[in-house]
């Protein structure tokens, strides 16, 4: 047991530094933008370059990273993310394009990491219990890392030059990287094939789709998803402007990192508040998550404004952790619990750049920032309700059963 200590704690720094610098990057960036001249708009046209490889390359990962050995994996995906931050040293800065290459290659570090960072903790652990503890452990180093990334990261990318805090992430990403040797190498599945695993990636996403419950969650902790993407870069861009605040002032990203805040507590409160078995409930949440999204935009009192974006979290936490449960525990009896993680960040990821496309061409057509996130909330709206005529047909269906 003491020998397998190492490696899971070398692993859950790993993963801390790793998603730490992930979430830096995105104000790193924010600050070139505007030093560059961009509008606070352009953000979302850079963060859909981010999501794209989870695209392109969710059939691949996966396989990729069963068939070679995961701390490998871990490697290459920390050090694709470290070229994306090189990028930023030596391109053009007044280039989007180029700004979106870099930020392309950090999301292309990104989706070949995530695989791994999961599928390492079977080999490190010895049984069913140590690996539940290993995961709710990597999943708390992630959501500090998120937090402590939004408001320390965002509030360090605010106060230094932008190659400085670039260097800082460079720095992060190669101190994961070394971490990375302290765990074992365990060889992968050399047979796997790339173009047989793609097919049945394409095969388990229709099989999830066709059944209503899996159904159900894919969408909604995909609307979920593209809500707080777009609201993250949004809000970035709504703080100065609505609450009178410098947009360099370190807590524009405090101010962000409540949202997050509030999505823990509500995770949290999650479990008493919707009972499994119920799921479906958790639509109320939603519904109240988007009330807070249409509302809040027309705050101006920035004390207000932090408590409706705590509870807009908070109401988002107890809509999604319902949903994100009974998709991991259905979905590893259909197809597997990786593959369902796959499965679930195409989606995600895709309706993420989708609804930051909207965002920007909203603004870009001369909408305010308020109304852009109002739209955005509507959209959300547009999945509820779809969201709320599945409900209909699962209660049927289990009604049917019981009867």
């Amino acid at each position: 047991m003491t020998n397998r200590i190492q490696p899971l704690s070398a692993l859950y720094l790993t993963q801390f530094l790793s998603a730490f610098a992930d979430n830096m990057v995105l104000f790193v960036i924010a600050n070139l933008l505007r030093e560059n001249g961009f509008s606070p708009a352009m953000l979302a046209l850079v963060s859909i370059a981010f999501f794209l490889p989870y695209l392109f390359l969710a059939p691949l990962v996966g396989p990729f990273a069963d068939k070679h050995p995961k701390s490998f994996v871990l490697i290459i995906g920390n050090l694709l993310k470290a070229v994306g931050v090189l990028l930023l040293f030596v391109i053009d800065h007044s280039s989007i394009l180029l700004l979106m290459l870099a930020y392309f290659t950090v999301g292309v570090g990104a989706v070949v990491y995530s695989p791994a960072k999961y599928g390492i903790l079977p080999e490190l652990t010895n049984n069913e219990d140590e690996l539940f503890r290993a995961n709710a452990r990597i999943e708390a180093y992630t959501i500090i890392a998120i937090l402590t990334g939004i408001g320390g990261g965002g509030a360090i990318a605010s106060m230094i030059d932008p190659l400085l805090s670039s260097g800082i992430c460079l720095i992060l990403y190669l101190l994961s990287l070394m971490m990375t040797f302290l765990i074992p190498r365990m060889e992968g599945n050399a047979a796997i094939r790339y173009g047989t695993e793609a097919r049945r990636f394409f095969l388990d996403f229709q099989k999830l789709m066709k059944q209503r419950d899996t159904r159900f969650a894919l969408v909604g902790t995909g609307a979920f998803w593209m809500s707080s993407a777009v609201l993250r870069v949004a809000v970035l861009a709504w703080i100065p402007v609505s609450l009178s605040i410098d947009p360099q002032h370190f807590s524009v990203s405090l101010i962000l990192a409540t949202t997050s805040i509030g999505i823990i507590v509500g995770a949290f409160l999650a479990p008493k508040l919707v009972p499994l078995r119920s799921f479906t409930r958790s639509l109320a949440f939603g519904f109240g998550m988007f009330a807070v999204i249409v509302l809040f935009p027309w705050v101006h009192i920035t004390a207000v404004a932090v408590g409706f974006l705590l509870l807009a979290g908070f109401m988002g936490g107890v809509f999604l952790i319902p949903m994100n449960t009974v998709l991991q525990e259905r979905g590893k009896r259909m197809v597997g619990s990786g593959k369902t993680i796959a499965i679930q960040n195409f989606i995600e990821n895709g309706l993420m750049a989708a609804g930051s496309g909207i965002y920007y061409l909203v603004v870009y057509l001369g909408a305010s920032i308020s109304w852009a996130i109002v739209i955005q909330g509507l959209i959300l709206l547009l999945f509820l309700s779809f969201l709320t005529k599945k409900r209909g047909q699962i209660k049927a269906q289990e009604k049917s059963l019981l009867g």
